[in-house]
């Protein structure tokens, strides 16, 4: 049956309209929207190889995600960028590169986008991200982009486009994300960073009062990077005198 057959068959005509090709337990299955509501993206396998061009102006990889214990494929460094600001965020709780081809046609041919991540939150909401910067997006790019979002809206999926974010957040997020790791984590020195950091102090004499600071630091870093401790990510540089809290301190 050729996509957009099942259009008249539900009261979304998006369900029919679009449809999912993706891996399920190693084999390739192609699916109606409709048909995917229970499917757990967040586990799939890519739906294509990631590559790495001679020569090639972008930089493909692998990311190990502390949410999923597991790595987790990128395309370029925006997009790791993007798998660090989902990594450190507390609503997510599972993360897939490459989850499925989105078939459709635009009326005049059929075309497929595979879209970057799928997100599952908290919730049990699904979230589909594009990743790509504002003046890479040409009109083929946007159409599909486009279709993305109304596929995602019609089974209720948070749909984002993401570009390039701030250089400020995403170089405090770099640096972080050093010490996501669990075995960063030393339960004695966090408990001590606890009390030491019960009220707002700057970083550098609060870990100095903590012990060591060559212990302490990375603990103290895994702690803000597991939203256990709090610093101002968005407005200035880490630094010495950056102020430090725990969660709910304020």
């Amino acid at each position: 049956m050729a996509v957009g057959q099942l259009v008249d068959a539900y009261p979304d005509p998006d369900l029919g309209a679009f449809e999912l090709g993706f891996f399920e337990d190693g084999v390739h299955v192609r699916r109606s929207l409709a048909a995917c509501w229970g499917v757990r993206f967040e586990r799939v396998a890519p739906v294509r190889p990631f590559r790495w061009p001679k020569g090639g102006i972008s930089f493909a990889g692998w990311y190990f995600c502390a949410t999923t214990g597991e790595h987790i494929g990128y395309e370029s460094w925006l997009e790791r960028d993007r798998l660090i600001l989902l990594d450190a965020d507390p609503q997510v709780t599972g993360i897939a590169s490459q989850p499925f081809w989105l078939h459709w046609h635009d009326g005049q041919r059929q075309r497929r986008h595979a879209p970057d991540y799928f997100v599952r939150l908290a919730s049990g909401r699904g979230r589909v991200v594009d990743v790509r910067a504002a003046d890479r997006v040409d009109e083929a790019t946007a159409e599909a982009f486009e279709a993305t979002e109304r596929a995602c809206r019609a089974v209720d999926w948070e749909f984002v486009r993401a570009g390039i974010p701030d250089p400020v957040l995403m170089a405090n997020m770099r640096w972080l994300s050093r010490y996501r790791r669990r075995r960063c984590l030393r339960q004695d020195i966090a408990d001590r960073l606890m009390e030491v950091f019960a009220e707002p102090r700057p970083l550098r004499p609060g870990a100095a009062e903590a012990g060591d600071p060559l212990m302490v630091l990375p603990v103290l870093f895994h702690l803000v990077w597991s939203g256990v401790l709090v610093i101002d990510v968005a407005s200035r540089l880490l630094s010495s005198d950056s102020v430090v809290y725990v969660a709910g301190g304020l």
